[in-house]
């Protein structure tokens, strides 16, 4: 039962990436696209404050852990700057689909080789079956 919630709550992140990348495309146009990208994240970091002064969060553990774990931080703002600069030219299906290609092809070698503290789970036909899935997808929604 756990597995199905944790599904369906990726499921509905992606769904929200999609709406994300739809607002953030016109947004980028009208302010540009470095200002779209800064005020979303200025927003992501003020929820967040919020979250974290009333949670029990421990800034030193952040601090603590190897700095290669933090590099999410800055692949986070490159995500949402690459959604705001594609998405008005190629519209929001084919970023999304073109965004998920490269992250399950990625996902699969991390997972594959075990990368970034993550357990080894072997590419296998059906995890490359679904790669090819998603290319063709990407094919087609082009």
């Amino acid at each position: 039962m756990k597995q199905v919630a944790l599904l369906l709550l990726v499921v509905l992140a992606g769904m929200g990436l999609s709406v994300e990348a739809g607002l953030l495309g016109p947004l980028g146009e009208e302010i540009g696209h470095g200002w779209a990208t800064l005020g979303i994240f200025g927003l992501g970091t003020l929820l967040l404050t919020f979250g974290l002064v009333f949670g029990r969060t421990s800034v030193s553990a952040l601090f603590a852990q190897p700095r290669w774990t933090l590099l999410g931080g800055v692949l986070g703002p490159v995500y949402v700057f690459a959604l705001t600069m594609a998405t008005p030219h190629i519209g929001v299906g084919l970023t999304m689909v073109g965004i998920l290609f490269g992250q399950l092809a990625a996902s699969l070698v991390i997972d594959h080789n075990g990368w970034l503290g993550n357990a080894r789970r072997s590419i296998d036909f059906h995890r490359v079956g679904a790669l090819v899935a998603i290319l063709a997808a990407l094919w087609l929604v082009h």
